[in-house]
């Protein structure tokens, strides 16, 4: 079974109020994108890809090196749902099985995490974190029909609508995201 793992980096991050894109500022000597695309690698999974949209990390990218997929999304502003489409048809045409799929905004989420999550053999695992649900989630090939094609629920909506086939599991790190320059200075 091929499982790839895939960071979502296509939304605009308008609640950041700095002098660049979230993704892009500097947290402890690198990236909050390259930090997030660190643990997604350090997982060790077939392959790697991340949904650009709004902001262009191709810079990061290049600087990390290695062999990492670059899909766009040219319909990011409806919704992190259309990235996850976007990444379930890429995973498709690249013949995977699953993705795993995590934020680019979510650097403390950790290699083990993303491995931890990819092991599960169920349709649907999430991460969480204290019992409460978070990213990664990995979705399989059977449930990629299902997801939205617009929206901010991604995956969501199939757990909801079919609880039976979700498993939850447990992951070390930090689901915290950074949305905010106060977030960004929380964390510093």
């Amino acid at each position: 079974m091929s499982t790839a793992g895939v960071l979502l980096a296509a939304g605009a991050g308008t609640r950041f109020a700095g002098p660049q894109h979230k993704l892009l500022a500097e947290l402890d000597g690198e990236s909050v994108v390259s930090r997030a695309l660190g643990s997604l690698l350090g997982a060790s999974l077939d392959a790697v890809a991340v949904v650009t949209g709004a902001v262009d990390v191709s810079g990061v990218l290049a600087a990390i090196g290695g062999d990492i997929a670059v899909i766009d999304n040219d319909r990011w502003e409806s919704g992190i749902a259309s990235s996850v489409r976007c990444a379930a048809s890429w995973a498709a045409r690249q013949g995977h099985d699953a993705i795993v799929v995590g934020l680019a905004d979510q650097p403390f989420v950790t290699a083990a995490a993303w491995q931890a999550v990819a092991d599960c053999a169920a349709p649907i695992a999430v991460g969480t974190y204290g019992g409460r649900r978070r990213n990664p989630v990995r979705l399989a090939r059977e449930v990629w029909p299902l997801l939205p094609y617009g929206g901010d629920d991604g995956g969501r909506t199939v757990m909801r609508r079919f609880p039976e086939i979700v498993v939850p599991i447990a992951c070390e790190g930090l689901p915290d995201d950074i949305d905010t320059v106060e977030d960004l200075r929380r964390w510093s």
